[in-house]
Order: structure tokens, then sequence, then C-alpha cells
């Protein structure tokens, strides 16, 4: 049996991984700043409210921990992308993981492996196509973020603690994240893409996400970053079309770049601006998906879990 720490494990991704893991029976303490369980939470797994700075109060917990994965961090599409709001995006990353780091230094027995988080954003704005974990980084706000994000946990390799960095994309669920955002216009019959429809849009079931975190802390082998994105690269335009296929509903009427930079500042860089990554590291190292071609997926997502 597995003890596993989530920092950050209300979020949409730690949730599902909590779950995963309660299921095998592992040991699941989750670390939050607003420690309350969902409804669907299963019993069993462990809540312990901490501030996202500092290890006091935890820090004891990872003495001897199988695994902590670091998901903590401010969500970036909660609203527009104020100067203050940029300031909290950025400092309760770095906090959290620095905190992570004091904790793993505290303790007598590492943990067995650090799962730390970061984003597609990464490599900023990009033409290029098959990007690898070898590219160098963009210099936007979200590239910015992504680095500082990764580099505070990174102290701990020197203390011999495996560390694998994901850069994850767009996760895709039924019940929250960006899916039931794309869904609403195709209810209504106005679905279609955003912007030019052209920019790359990075996407992983989550179901995928979830074995690939687990894959990366059961395998021993697997280190430094991998890119967390399913293998078929598509397009906005080709999403929403196999969106609206699986919907059966037309995916023809667009919204304007300029109506989307209105609504939402600077933060529509993330539905108007997309990166197409390799993946092969992945598989490389062995991990296999469920879901590796986008139409099968959203068929999963929004008719398998209504059978």
């Amino acid at each position: 049996m597995m003890k596993v720490i989530i920092a950050g494990g209300t979020g949409l991704l730690g949730h599902a991984l909590a779950k995963d893991l309660i299921q095998d029976e592992h040991e699941v303490i989750i670390l939050s700043r607003n420690p309350k369980p969902m409804p669907d939470t299963p019993s069993g797994i462990s809540f312990v409210k901490w501030d996202g700075r500092t290890a006091q109060g935890w820090g004891n917990l990872v003495d001897g921990a199988s695994a902590i994965v670091n998901l903590a961090g401010e969500n970036l599409s909660a609203g527009r992308w104020t100067s203050s709001r940029k300031q909290r995006i950025l400092d309760s990353r770095v906090n959290a993981g620095k905190a992570i780091t004091s904790a793993i230094e505290a303790a007598e027995n590492k943990p067995g492996v650090v799962i730390q988080s970061s984003a597609v954003g990464y490599y900023g704005i990009r033409k290029a196509k098959g990007l690898t974990e070898a590219a160098p980084a963009g210099d936007d706000f979200l590239a910015q973020v992504c680095q500082a994000w990764e580099a505070s946990t990174q102290p701990v390799e020197a203390l011999g603690v495996r560390r694998c960095v994901i850069r994850s994309a767009v996760f895709l669920t039924p019940k929250a994240g960006v899916l039931p955002r794309f869904l609403l216009p195709f209810k209504f019959f106005v679905g279609g893409p955003l912007g030019s429809g052209n920019q790359w849009l990075p996407w992983i079931h989550l179901q995928d996400a979830v074995r690939a975190i687990r894959f990366m802390v059961e395998n021993e082998t697997c280190s430094g970053a991998y890119n967390l994105i399913a293998p078929q690269q598509v397009t906005n335009r080709q999403f929403v079309k196999a969106l609206g296929r699986v919907m059966h509903r037309p995916a023809i009427i667009p919204v304007p770049a300029l109506v989307l930079r209105l609504l939402f500042g600077e933060m529509s860089v993330m539905v108007l601006e997309g990166q197409n990554l390799s993946v092969e590291r992945l598989l490389r190292s062995g991990f296999t998906f469920q879901f590796p071609e986008i139409e099968p997926a959203l068929s999963d997502l929004l008719i398998g879990n209504r059978e």
C-alpha cells in the first residue's frame, strides 16, 4: 500500500486522482486551504488544512510517504488577470512548492517521488509543431508562471528524491473544467470555433491524466518533464467539429477573437493560443493511452458516462 500526499487535492485533477488511489486501498492525504470533501468523495481520504505557504501542521506527514503530488495553485480561469490576481497566481504556486521542499528537507525518510504540476503554457505562444520537453520556455505570463512553478520543488532532486514534472493540457471531463463551457453553446445550436479556430488545443481525457500520474509514481525509471497530452493533436476547429458530431449539433458559428479579448482580457490567451506538442517521451516510457483520439474521448465522456 502506498501513502500519497496530494497538495491541492480538492481541484479537478487532485479529486479524480484521490478517488482512483483510494479505490485501490492506498492511503491518501489531501492538503488544502479549504479541506472540505466534495459530495462524491469516498470515505477513507484524510483532509489536512494548510496555509499554502509553510509546512506547519502537516510537515511530519511527509516522513515515509511514497509520493507527493503537488497540484496546488490558484485557479487560472477564475477571473480576469489583474495585476494583483497575477501575483496571487504566481505566489500560490511558488509558495506551495517551497513549503513542500521544506517539509522534504526536514523528513528523515524522504518520499519516493515528487510529481510536480506544470502546464503546456510553459512553452509560450509557439507556431512550431511537435515541441518536445527539451524546447525552451516562452516569455509570456503563463510561461513565466510555469517556470517558477516547476523550479519551486527542483531542490528535492539534490536530496535524492525522484521528481517528475507534468506539463498538462486541458483536462476533459463532463462535470467541470473547459468541456462544460464548450457544451453550453452546442445545447442551443450555436456552437462553433473560438477565434480563428486554427489554434492548437492540447487536451487529455481526465482518466488518462490520472493513469499517467499513477504510472509515473509507480515506475522508478520515470523522471524529468513530460508533456501530459493526448497523442492526437487537434486545432480548436477540429475539436468543436468532433464535439458537434458527438452532440449531433452544428459547429459553424464562430466566436470572434475580439469578443473573447473584451470579455476575458489577457486571460483570453488560454483559448486563442495553443501549442503543438510531442508526447513521444511519455509513450517511450511505456505508458499507453485509453483515449488517444478526440472523438472517442468525447463519446466516452458525453455518451458512455450516461449509459
